[in-house]
């Protein structure tokens, strides 16, 4: 469904990045026999600012050619002229998936000396946590760029006036624009919001504002019975008590 779209632009990222982040922390934990710590940063640091490379610093640099092994290799096989600008825009959109996580890795440090003293550290790099990355992608996502579906030389923007303005290799790129996923269309396989349950104290995604697509939703109550309060009666058995709840559930129109 929808080929070329900012959403399948932020899927070929997100699994890119979750490749390399899966992949590395494997190789972390010692789980993997093709790699292991990042071993270019076993000596060196900064004697006069008294700290040292030590621990086991996430190699990303295994991840990041084995992501590019995996999901790349296949699209550059594809041969012939009529992919070529949606593989390009594919390829773009795995490796700025890949550059966010390389992007977003930070240092930890941990202190030796006496009584905490902090005299001497030693620091090690590691990666963010995948959920940061993934709202990095997703602001990537929000402010995505459509680029020209005929590609020249390289991938290019659509919009003329803008077109001296480069493209960063953290940018995600799209060509179609998305349809209408509020509405149900069989044909590109989208199921719509209608009769979809929603939060209607939410202000986010999952809120009954953005969900319904401002055509409002209908509450119904809903019965719930369940056992409750439940004690071991010695000896031997479980009594429970009945419990009857009622709850508003809220489904768009």
């Amino acid at each position: 469904c929808c080929v070329g779209t900012k959403e399948t632009a932020f899927i070929s990222a997100v699994t890119a990045a979750g490749l390399v982040h899966s992949v590395t922390r494997s190789c972390s934990a010692g789980n993997m026999t093709e790699c292991s710590c990042d071993i270019t940063l076993r000596h060196g640091g900064s004697a006069s600012e008294g700290w040292h490379w030590g621990g086991c610093s996430d190699d990303i640099h295994y991840g990041m050619s084995f992501s590019r092994k995996f999901l790349d290799v296949p699209f550059k096989n594809i041969t012939g002229k009529s992919g070529s600008g949606l593989v390009a825009m594919n390829l773009h959109n795995n490796e700025a998936g890949r550059q966010a996580v390389a992007k977003l890795m930070s240092v930890d440090c941990r202190c030796h000396g006496v009584s905490g003293s902090c005299a001497v550290k030693t620091c090690w790099k590691t990666m963010s946590s995948f959920e940061k990355i993934g709202r990095f992608l997703k602001d990537k996502y929000e402010n995505s760029i459509q680029i020209s579906d005929r590609l020249k030389k390289k991938l290019r923007r659509k919009e003329k006036s803008q077109r001296k303005i480069p493209i960063g290799k953290e940018d995600l790129l799209y060509v179609n624009k998305s349809p209408n996923y509020c509405v149900e269309d069989q044909k590109l396989g989208i199921p719509g919001t209608q009769g979809r349950e929603c939060n209607r104290t939410s202000q986010g995604p999952d809120g009954c504002n953005l969900l319904c697509c401002g055509r409002g939703y209908n509450t119904h109550v809903v019965r719930h019975v369940e056992r409750c309060e439940c004690k071991f009666v010695w000896c031997c058995y479980v009594r429970c008590r009945r419990c009857e709840t009622m709850t508003d559930v809220h489904t768009c129109k």
